[in-house]
């Protein structure tokens, strides 16, 4: 049996909009991830993906439910659960050396682990730019440095808010294999939230689809491709027309219910 890392029970989570009103952005959501997994969420644009993704980090708590990593409830952010958002997020003023650095001075640890700095470097490629500052560097190559920045933590889990998102497609299938390459090397838990049924069929183990507000699963998906993937493959375009048939039919507006 596989080993369960990220558990997800009964859970709601609600705001309060400008007017006033109440928003349920997720409703009765339970997930299990196992150990090593690739997970992708997906939906539609304000399904909850990313507000699912955030309690998972600890940066925001629900009203109902609980979220656990190993068996112990997530209450607060922890280094053990590496957040990479959607922009880079470096620190302009520090270079790609010194800013894959931050997460080891933050906590305490510098100085046991400054040798795993340059070995984060070349595993992300970016072997060169150690002293280039965000703005002398390409939006994928600081996407990249992010990654590193979370993964020489040694997480249990990397959470990935759309990392690709705002990339042309060339630098992000090529960010996607470095992910993969990532993912095996460390066997880290990764759970993304991508729009990209293609991405996501591409990179995961599992594909958990959730319907438009509020945000519950709809269905979870097993990729049973082999790895690499084909994308021009007869069994990956299969899968993807299934999945956008799943999308569809999870998008879809609920016909009205009347009773007479």
């Amino acid at each position: 049996m596989s080993e369960s890392r990220i558990e997800v029970t009964g859970v709601y989570r609600t705001y309060t909009d400008v007017n006033g009103g109440e928003v349920t952005a997720l409703q009765e959501v339970s997930l299990s991830i196992n150990k090593g997994e690739f997970i992708s969420i997906i939906g539609p644009s304000g399904c909850g993906k990313t507000t699912l993704l955030r309690l998972m980090a600890g940066l925001d708590t629900p009203e109902l439910g609980t979220l656990s990593l190993d068996g112990a409830e997530i209450h607060s952010p922890s280094p053990e659960r590496g957040y990479v958002f959607q922009q880079s997020s470096l620190f302009p003023w520090l270079t790609v050396e010194r800013n894959i650095a931050a997460g080891l001075k933050a906590r305490g640890v510098f100085r046991q682990n400054k040798d795993e700095i340059q070995k984060y470097i070349d595993m992300v490629g970016l072997c060169g730019f150690e002293r280039s500052y965000p703005h002398q560097i390409s939006g994928g190559m600081a996407q990249r440095a992010a990654i590193a920045r979370s993964l020489i933590n040694h997480p249990a889990v990397l959470l990935l808010d759309e990392p690709m998102g705002a990339l042309d497609s060339f630098t992000r299938a090529d960010l996607q294999d470095k992910l993969l390459e990532l993912w095996k090397t460390d066997g880290t838990t990764m759970i993304l939230v991508t729009h990209d049924v293609d991405e996501a069929i591409y990179l995961s183990d599992r594909l958990v689809i959730m319907t438009p507000r509020p945000g519950k699963i709809s269905e979870i998906i097993t990729i049973k491709l082999g790895r690499p993937r084909n994308r021009g493959s007869q069994d990956f375009l299969s899968l993807r027309k299934q999945v956008l048939e799943t999308l569809n039919l999870a998008s879809a507006v609920p016909e009205q219910e009347y009773s007479l």
